[in-house]
């Protein structure tokens, strides 16, 4: 018989420490990544090496935070929907009321629309304490939804998501808006550490972020997205932490940017999409408590400060990741003679276990 209950087993490793200041924690920390790319830990160790050779290390500054959920009405008109949506713009402080009255921790930060022929898609955006906030968000729309069919006329329902929040999915508006965490990590790469450690130098990173994150993103067809591989330290860490990983989709749209400062490297990485929690679905697993735990993200705090030490962590680990992976592609070859070393002795380890 099938066990419909059995857990799916993904490699994790602990790597770093690397060292984190900024608006939200001073720390350092080791952080853990779950994946069965084995190089991947290595690499992201480098970067952390880096960081731990930076005076002030990753400097991680959180810009913004809102979860959101899109819901849809229907109007008799294009002129009826733009009344409702001027009507629901008057009405935002009632709104906030009623958020108040279905969650202790949801608050109704803001309200956004878009008219489409009859149809309004109305974007709300909430502050979700430390939970990442999908079903929190969700309920509480459900509520706004149902208030406002009651309250608003010549409107009618469309659906309770819109697709214009926009949940799991590459788009314009999480990256214009934001959706979750937005944070900004920096890292001021001393010119001897760029040699020794990185085997590479800062013009050419800054030459190759240019070429190939940012012009062949461009040529791609990218949207709101310019760096090499934010997305595999991302579901690593979300794996390893509890997190829903298809949010990686959108929390994979970020930028990376690179200056040569005569000689020492200046690295930047802009996630405006984090999507991360320390409660709900998913934290209840042993090994995402012990790993919440050991990152420093249970500990008691006012609501919502441990899922902001959980963001800034993934944003530096992301930068960690992203730093070693280009320094690596200025040389030719480094990256697939890694490759091949680091994936055959992991089989090797595994036949002779």
């Amino acid at each position: 018989m099938t066990d419909t209950h059995a857990i799916a087993g993904v490699p994790m490793r602990w790597v770093g420490p690397l060292r984190i200041s900024g608006n939200v924690a001073e720390t350092e920390t080791q952080v853990p990544l779950a994946t069965y790319e084995s190089p991947l830990w290595p690499s992201v160790g480098r970067g952390a090496k880096v960081s731990m050779l930076a005076e002030r290390g990753i400097v991680a500054t959180l810009v913004d935070e809102r979860m959101t959920r899109s819901v849809l009405v229907e109007a008799t008109d294009a002129q009826t929907a733009y009344t409702a949506a001027q009507t629901i713009d008057a009405r935002i402080d009632e709104l906030r009321e009623v958020v108040r009255g279905c969650s202790r921790f949801a608050q109704l930060i803001g309200v956004r629309h878009e008219i489409n022929a009859n149809l309004l898609f109305i974007r709300f955006e909430f502050s979700t304490g430390d939970a990442s906030g999908h079903n929190m968000a969700t309920l509480a729309s459900d509520v706004l939804l149902k208030h406002l069919l009651k309250t608003v006329p010549g409107i009618s329902y469309g659906s309770i998501s819109g697709n214009y929040c926009t949940d799991k999915k590459a788009t314009a508006v999480n990256g214009i808006l934001g959706r979750g965490k937005n944070v900004v990590t920096e890292l001021l790469v001393p010119r001897e550490v760029v040699e020794n450690v990185l085997h590479t130098t800062a013009a050419r990173i800054v030459e190759l972020n240019i070429r190939k994150n940012m012009l062949g993103t461009l040529l791609a067809g990218g949207i709101r997205s310019a760096n090499a591989h934010f997305a595999n330290m991302l579901l690593g860490f979300y794996l390893a932490t509890g997190q829903d990983a298809a949010n990686i989709v959108e929390g994979s749209q970020g930028v990376v940017m690179a200056e040569d400062r005569d000689g020492d490297l200046y690295f930047a990485c802009t996630l405006p999409n984090l999507i991360v929690g320390t409660v709900g679905n998913g934290k209840g697993l042993g090994f995402v408590e012990t790993n919440l735990t050991r990152l420093g993200c249970r500990a008691d705090r006012a609501p919502g400060e441990n899922a902001r030490r959980l963001a800034v962590i993934a944003a530096a680990t992301v930068l960690c990741g992203e730093l070693s992976l280009l320094a690596a592609q200025t040389n030719p070859g480094e990256l697939m003679r890694a490759h091949v070393q680091l994936e055959r002795d992991n089989k090797t380890a595994k036949v002779g276990a």
